[in-house]
């Protein structure tokens, strides 16, 4: 499928940018990533009920 056939089938096309891949292994916020590890140690996740429609 080439670009020019998703564009007439109306649908988004997304373009990854592979230079993105350089911040694959950094940690951008560590205070915030720090607080949000304490957090999780304290409270947990939450229950997840299963709901049926």
């Amino acid at each position: 499928m080439t670009l020019k056939d998703i564009n007439t089938k109306k649908k988004p096309v997304v373009l990854i940018d592979k230079t993105l891949d350089f911040f694959n292994d950094k940690v951008l916020f560590p205070k915030k990533l720090e607080k949000a590890n304490e957090m999780l140690k304290k409270v947990g996740l939450p229950q997840l009920e299963n709901k049926s429609l």
